[in-house]
C-alpha cells in the first residue's frame, strides 16, 4: 500500500500531530492570559473544544511516536476506524468553537467597540490558533478517511 502524508505511525503523521497538540495548547494559553474571557460562554467552549484536542492530538503523538520506535504499522481498520471518528468528532468541535468565539469577537470589537475594555487582541490570537489546529486537524481526518477506504 502506498504511504499517504500524515498517515499514523508515520514522521509526517506525527509532525501532524504535534502541530495540532501545539496549536490547540498556544490557543488555550493566550485565551487564558487573557483578561475577562471566562465571562463569554464561547471563549469557554473554545477552551474546553481546545483543551479536549491538546489531549487526544497528545495521546495519537505519543502513540505514532511508539509505532515509530517499534516499527509497527498502525492501519489496522479498527483503529484506523477509531481514529477517524476522533478525528472528524474533534475537527466538528473545533471549527464549531473557533466560528463562535469569532464571530462574538468581530461583535465585539466592530459593532460594541468594547476593545477598549477588552483585551480582543489576545481573543483573536486565540482564536486565529485554534482555526489554525482545525486546518490541522481537516488534513489529518482527510487522511484518516482515504486510509480508512483502502483497508
Amino acid at each position: 500500500m502506498k504511504e499517504i502524508i500524515g498517515s499514523p505511525g508515520t514522521v509526517s503523521g506525527l509532525a501532524l500531530r504535534i502541530g495540532q497538540c501545539s496549536f490547540a495548547a498556544a490557543s488555550v494559553a493566550v485565551m487564558v492570559s487573557a483578561k475577562g474571557f471566562s465571562n463569554y460562554t464561547a471563549f469557554c467552549y473554545l477552551i474546553a473544544s481546545m483543551g479536549l484536542q491538546v489531549l487526544w492530538s497528545f495521546g495519537l503523538a505519543c502513540l505514532d511516536g511508539y509505532a515509530l520506535r517499534r516499527k509497527r504499522n498502525l492501519h489496522n481498520p479498527v483503529l484506523v476506524s477509531l481514529f477517524v471518528v476522533g478525528d472528524w468528532v474533534t475537527a466538528l468541535l473545533s471549527l464549531a468553537a473557533a466560528c463562535s468565539s469569532a464571530g462574538v469577537a468581530v461583535l465585539y470589537a466592530k459593532d460594541l467597540k468594547l476593545c477598549t475594555n477588552l483585551p480582543c487582541s489576545r481573543y483573536e490570537i486565540s482564536i486565529l490558533m485554534a482555526f489554525l489546529t482545525w486546518l490541522l486537524i481537516g488534513v489529518s481526518s482527510h487522511v484518516m478517511f482515504w486510509i480508512l477506504a483502502s483497508v
